[in-house]
């Protein structure tokens, strides 16, 4: 006989790889600026632990460089030290002791390189910057255009910087085990370096990584091919892709580049937009509730492969919905989890399920079910 009460989706454990989430309520990454010698900090370890103490599956970091030419800004974190490593690995077992799998977001800033941090308009760092010990660099990128006026004009990568930032990607994913992260993200999107090949709008080359989307796509594809390699099997491998840019890339694109990815060993596409020209992510689609939600469905429909969505997903039924449609596989949150850390057990309460607070840890769940326990007595009194 079939269960009359069914569990939620949202509340109903993901295997990905050799890895089980525990549900699919995701924190999605949130650069926070707040990385000392590209090490995180105790901040971080509060940031980050207080998501997997409320109760989600999936606990993402902040964007994380491969190198330290590929930051964005003096306080972004990265991992390509063994200390940065070891750092990490404080905040990961900390995460997994709660319950939650953790992921890294492997990226590479490419041209969007040596600014000030958003709160000052990502603006390119100056000779007054200098003056305090913050001097501003040079990026790589397929081309060399600056990201904005007033920024330095990237190098325009050759082969062997190529094969240089493939590299990074892979010593960062190798040196992210041993930080003891379970889940694997390569950042493609929001004008990264990825993306910027990907874009026609920034990628002007004339050999065989510039051109037609084949050509375009191959750095990208390559990185892939070579992170996936470099991992064991059963370390699951996402990608974020911005499916609309405004620079020339289009959902068409992105579904081509979605079933490419799956066929080099890619478990979840994670849809985003935007981002290819300005500091952050375009205003290119209309910010209304599960803005992205489109397209993940279309992607996970027609290139078959599991996705992930995010934007403006605040509320427990919103989001149980997007999954019962079969519209995405995970759901991602962010600026929502900054205001209630503890949604995903507010979510499992509002969505049903039994016994939503055994999701906090014990010294917090006992007290929480003797609370419940008290009020019952006094309603049967």
């Amino acid at each position: 006989m079939p269960d009359e009460n069914p569990a939620p989706l949202l509340f109903t454990p993901m295997a990905m790889r050799g890895v089980t989430l525990r549900n699919r309520v995701v924190v999605s990454p949130m650069s926070q600026y707040s990385a000392v010698n590209a090490e995180p900090t105790d901040w971080h370890l509060v940031h980050l632990g207080k998501f997997a103490m409320g109760g989600a599956g999936l606990v993402f970091c902040e964007e994380t460089s491969v190198s330290e030419r590929s930051r964005k800004t003096y306080d972004c974190p990265g991992i390509y030290t063994d200390a940065q490593a070891k750092a990490w690995r404080r905040i990961t077992d900390f995460i997994r002791a709660q319950g939650a799998a953790s992921a890294i977001q492997l990226g590479h800033a490419g041209r969007k390189v040596a600014t000030r941090a958003p709160w000052d308009g990502f603006a390119p760092l100056s000779e007054e910057d200098a003056a305090q010990g913050r001097a501003p660099w040079s990026g790589l990128a397929p081309s060399p255009i600056p990201f904005r006026e007033g920024a330095m004009v990237p190098r325009e990568m050759d082969a062997d910087d190529i094969r240089a930032v493939i590299g990074a990607h892979v010593e960062a994913a190798k040196r992210s085990l041993d930080a003891g992260f379970d889940v694997i993200e390569i950042h493609g999107a929001h004008g990264y370096i990825i993306q910027q090949f990907l874009s026609p709008a920034t990628n002007q080359r004339k050999d065989g990584y510039g051109g037609d989307r084949q050509g375009r796509m191959r750095f990208g594809l390559e990185l892939i091919e070579a992170v996936r390699a470099a991992l064991p099997d059963a370390v699951p491998l996402l990608f974020r892709v911005s499916c609309v840019d405004g620079g020339g890339w289009g959902m068409d694109d992105t579904v081509v580049l979605a079933a490419e990815l799956k066929a080099r060993g890619v478990d979840v596409l994670d849809c985003s937009s935007g981002g290819i020209e300005g500091p952050l992510t375009l205003h290119i689609v209309p910010r209304v509730p599960g803005y992205h939600v489109p397209f993940a469905d279309r992607i996970r429909r027609e290139a078959g492969i599991p996705t992930m969505a995010v934007g403006l997903i605040t509320e427990a039924h919103q989001a149980e919905g997007y999954l019962q449609a079969g519209s995405c596989d995970l759901v991602a949150l962010a600026r929502e989890m900054m205001w209630d850390p503890n949604w995903p057990v507010h979510a499992a309460a509002a969505l049903g399920v039994p016994r939503p607070h055994e999701l906090l840890p014990r010294p917090y769940a006992w007290w929480l079910q003797r609370r419940e326990d008290v009020r019952a007595l006094d309603r049967g009194a």
